[in-house]
């Protein structure tokens, strides 16, 4: 009995003991990554200029929004990121709380929340991140269909689409350059259903270091991503935005419904769409939410406005309300 009682009140206090850390911190932020979006330099600037600890916070957007709904009662994160549909998914299931960062009213209508349940703070262009190096000597591939070739077997990873925002919007550039729409996702759970065959690699965490390694040659992911290693990191990188077309995916943060520290998050959440922390994110090679300019020496790193041609924007909200549908089908007939 006592020895219970004491093992009862160990593992109490070993409780506590892991929720201490992340409270100590001035704001917690879920999906968060270091190596996602250059979020580390963020942070970093974000504690010089405001003095808030921001811990780095591994999770992707469905697993960040599965810990807010089973905190739902007792909150412990302050700010979500999310991809846009998840963002969407957050205010419906009520685990958001309207707030208009400064600045809010100059992001576009169609890359914000109306009442403010999310607001966009940057966006990507969805391709082929690729290391050149571990294709062993194969052609850099220019085209979606050229992945079901057997040149590439074991060589092309994706995230897992229903728990990773990036793996879902890889199933929509997919989708929609093959023939589909936002009620016909058949073009690309053929193509996913290939890709298995051929051997694709599919982690549910980012993996720009899978890539970078060689581990996994061609990674369905972001400009940002390809351009960070083309250009910080040793060996050959490339990003190419497939023939068929892609498309561009905005990323968005949220408060939380409850946030322990809410005035410390909409202080960040200010910083994160003022003049230089836009300006933050175009050095990581990010478009910015706002209608700011990337810099010259920033856009002659960017592939030529020739290939960004081949992206288009499109209706999130309409995609996010056949991700379900998607999904069930991907379970059912893909993994």
């Amino acid at each position: 009995m006592r020895i219970g009682r004491i093992a009862g009140v160990v593992l109490a206090l070993c409780m506590l003991a892991g929720l201490q850390p992340a409270r100590a911190a001035d704001v917690i932020c879920y999906n968060c990554p270091p190596q996602w979006a250059d979020w580390a330099t963020m942070l970093k600037q974000i504690k010089s200029d405001l003095g808030y600890d921001i811990p780095f916070d591994n999770k992707n957007s469905g697993q960040a929004l599965s810990q807010l709904l089973a905190e739902k009662a007792n909150p412990v994160a302050d700010i979500g990121y999310f991809g846009v549909n998840f963002g969407m998914k957050a205010k419906a299931l009520g685990v958001t709380e309207a707030y208009k960062p400064q600045n809010w009213k100059e992001v576009p209508a169609g890359l914000k929340d109306p009442d403010g349940h999310w607001t966009a703070i940057h966006s990507g262009t969805l391709g082929l991140f690729v290391n050149v190096d571990a294709l062993g000597g194969k052609p850099v591939p220019a085209c979606w269909k050229d992945l079901e070739k057997p040149d590439y077997k074991g060589m092309v990873g994706y995230l897992d689409p229903p728990s990773a925002a990036v793996g879902f919007v890889g199933a929509v550039a997919v989708n929609l350059a093959l023939g589909g729409s936002d009620k016909d996702f058949s073009p690309a759970i053929a193509f996913f259903k290939k890709l298995h065959d051929n051997g694709a690699i599919v982690p549910k965490q980012t993996s720009y270091a899978r890539v970078v390694s060689g581990e996994i040659p061609i990674l369905l992911d972001y400009d940002f991503n390809a351009y960070r290693a083309k250009y910080t990191e040793k060996g050959n990188f490339a990003f190419v935005i497939p023939c068929e077309g892609s498309v561009v995916f905005p990323y968005v943060v949220s408060l939380v419904k409850g946030a322990p520290d809410a005035d410390k998050a909409k202080k960040v959440m200010d910083y994160l769409l003022s003049d230089k922390g836009q300006a933050i994110w175009t050095n990581a090679y990010l478009r910015p939410a706002r209608p700011i300019e990337l810099p010259e020496a920033v856009k002659a790193k960017f592939l030529p406005d020739s290939d960004y041609a081949r992206a288009k924007s499109v209706d999130w909200a309409a995609m996010e309300a056949g991700q379900k549908a998607f999904t069930d089908r991907y379970l059912a007939e893909v993994r």
